[in-house]
């Protein structure tokens, strides 16, 4: 879609609630063609030892656009600010907090949000990982109004995508995140002049994408060569899926699925030195991996590690667990 076909309406003041990268295209594209009115975002963070303060691309984007920004601690009990400002539409992607209902209640047009999911499936804070990892063959994105329960809104449009065999959830996240501007873009207009639709959602279809936690990320080489392909893919580029290797966190960042078969192997044992990796054996075959990060040293390819472990001989019949 051309975003300069959309018709312009600088009349209607907005607000815009958002947080991170995937929010950056949503909110440029807005600002182009409407009145962005302020942005809200997530407090800013202290990131590493020094403790730098780190803001979220959403309020570089409004302080580039000279954009009054608000940034409550906790939006429950730090609304009024917001509805002071009396805008005729809220528009939220991926901001990070629960929306009060008072603040849903406040503008005249409602409150709307950009979700990375064809809803009702994956609803929560992590569909985009939660696709590839559970094998999901398409995704996309949910314009809906919302409610007081999460992504539970009703359906204004929506517009899929085809998640492709070699895709992450870096590389899907790049598309929908484009997706969702000009889906949202095409919309408007529709929610404007009060013809869009509104479709509920059906409730005996509903699936999760809680936000992703620590032990989701450790790998289980009991489960498929699929499935653990899924996961790899899935949490890649963050927060990346893992095992232990002699104790330590050995991040897998890539991998390919392999269906050799080695029946005296045990589960998770390192079986065979491939040119461009090494294979490990799954509960139905074998999972071959091709780049990893070990604990404490950088991401590398797998012969990298290879090469650098001391007795790299005796790497076949270790076991990752």
């Amino acid at each position: 879609m051309n975003i300069e076909n959309v018709n312009v309406d600088k009349e209607i003041k907005i607000i815009f609630m958002g947080t991170p990268e995937f929010s950056v295209p949503v909110l440029e594209g807005l600002i182009e063609k409407y009145k962005v009115r302020a942005v809200v975002t997530q407090p800013d963070k202290k990131v590493g030892r020094d403790g730098i303060i780190s803001f979220s691309p959403i309020k570089k984007v409004a302080q580039k656009h000279t954009i009054l920004v608000l940034q409550p601690e906790k939006i429950k009990n730090e609304y009024q600010e917001i509805i002071d400002l009396r805008a005729d539409l809220i528009i939220t992607c991926a901001y990070g907090q629960i929306i009060p209902k008072e603040l849903l209640d406040a503008p005249r047009l409602g409150c709307i949000n950009v979700h990375a999911s064809l809803l009702p499936k994956l609803r929560g804070g992590a569909p985009i990982h939660k696709a590839i990892i559970d094998g999901y063959s398409k995704t996309g994105i949910t314009i809906m109004y919302m409610n007081e329960k999460m992504d539970a809104g009703d359906i204004i449009s929506q517009k899929e995508i085809k998640i492709e065999e070699n895709d992450t959830a870096s590389t899907l996240h790049d598309k929908l995140k484009i997706l969702g501007r000009d889906l949202l873009l095409e919309t408007l207009p529709s929610i404007i002049d009060g013809t869009s639709t509104r479709t509920k959602q059906n409730e005996n279809e509903v699936t999760y994408a809680f936000t992703i936690k620590r032990e989701d990320e450790k790998l289980d080489f009991n489960k498929t060569t699929r499935q653990i392909y899924n996961q790899v893919r899935g949490l890649n580029s963050w927060p990346g899926a893992y095992c232990l290797y002699e104790g330590k966190i050995l991040k897998i960042w890539g991998c390919y699925q392999s269906y050799e078969i080695y029946p005296t192997a045990f589960i998770g044992e390192i079986t065979k030195i491939y040119k461009d990796g090494f294979g490990v054996k799954t509960s139905n075959g074998e999972i071959v991996i091709t780049e990893v990060q070990l604990e404490g040293k950088k991401r590398m390819s797998a012969i990298e590690f290879i090469n650098g472990l001391p007795n790299k001989e005796k790497l076949i019949g270790k076991i990752l667990s």
